[in-house]
């Protein structure tokens, strides 16, 4: 008795096994699930592979994005607590991580992470040799490097999310003091994902007209206009949505999103986040740090050199010391 699926369907051709575009994101909490639900809405990938050690937790964000299966195009969610169904992803996407506890120093939280790493990473290489990682846990410049030296991948495909969404923030809150559309304003906010980030006042423009030309004390404490509560409010920004809602999550999964879209559409864009920056701006120490870099299929291409003034390297040098004073302390 032929089964109500052989009756409906005539296989002409046997079905293909293996995912043109694979991509698989570990962890599914809250900035994980915004990774995936954001892929999906920008149909990047033939299969969405999902991992984490929560087994029920797990099992029940795949069941509800299954459900929604109607809205999208991707035709294959995939989800396990084994890293065999990461296999063959052209892109992994890792948000899980430690959460750092009161009282705990940064090195202790770093070390605890690097734990994390050492039982997540070797599966995945294993089962995608080939694949790009793209890291999103924080602290995410450390972690970034972590992840390269546990992975054994050369590290133009070791990626940090970095200043992806710093550099969001920065357009979004200069697009509303001047009200236009943040796609309309250009710049850059480069080094650590975080407090010690470094924005690029220099390169600000709005159409090619640099908004230094027009204020000179632009960023500076002199200026009366006060632009440099702009990155402050930046850097803030993380800390003011946890405070509100508990947690970020929408604008990071987007920001990856659009990390996801230049390699797997191989775009070529360019955007700063976080990868090896030794030999550059006199930074001697294999820290990864954001600066503009080409990214496409093979992961970072290029670094694009962007000249920056005393003041600006100063303060990249200065994350960079501070990033390899917790590094040379991790055991491995």
């Amino acid at each position: 008795m032929s089964t109500v699926k052989e009756q409906l369907i005539q296989n002409l051709i046997e079905e293909d096994k293996t995912s043109r575009c694979k991509i698989t994101v570990v962890g599914v909490g809250n900035v994980g699930m915004a990774c995936a639900i954001s892929i999906l809405l920008k149909d990047l990938a033939d299969e969405l592979a999902l991992i984490d050690a929560d087994a029920d937790k797990l099992k029940g964000e795949a069941l509800d994005l299954l459900h929604g299966s109607l809205f999208f195009n991707t035709p294959k969610i995939t989800y396990g607590k084994d890293y065999s169904v990461t296999a063959n992803s052209n892109l992994v996407i890792i948000t899980a991580g430690a959460r750092q506890v009161v009282g705990e120093t940064r090195l202790d939280l770093v070390q605890r992470n690097v734990v994390i790493m050492k039982s997540i990473i070797p599966g995945i290489v294993q089962n995608s040799p080939n694949c790009k990682i793209l890291i999103v846990s924080n602290p995410v410049d450390i972690l970034t490097y972590v992840v390269w030296k546990i992975s054994g991948l050369p590290p133009t495909r070791v990626i940090g999310s970095g200043c992806n969404l710093d550099s969001a923030r920065f357009r979004y809150l200069i697009g509303e003091k001047l009200s236009v559309h943040p796609t309309s304003c250009h710049g850059w906010v480069l080094g650590e994902h975080g407090d010690s980030s470094v924005p690029l006042w220099s390169g600000v423009n709005v159409a090619g007209i640099p908004l230094k030309s027009l204020n000179p004390a632009l960023g500076t404490d002199s200026d009366k206009e006060q632009w440099k509560q702009v990155h402050k409010q930046v850097v803030e920004s993380a800390y003011e949505v946890i405070k509100l809602k508990g947690y970020t999550s929408w604008a990071i999964g987007l920001s990856v999103a659009d990390l996801a879209e230049s390699m797997m559409k191989n775009l070529r864009r360019v955007h700063p986040i976080s990868t090896m920056i030794k030999g550059l701006y006199g930074i001697k120490d294999e820290v990864f740090l954001s600066v503009p870099c080409i990214l496409g299929q093979n992961g970072i291409s290029d670094v694009v050199k962007v000249t920056l003034t005393s003041e600006e390297e100063a303060r990249l040098k200065k994350s960079a010391d501070t990033l390899w004073g917790i590094q040379k302390e991790l055991q491995f």
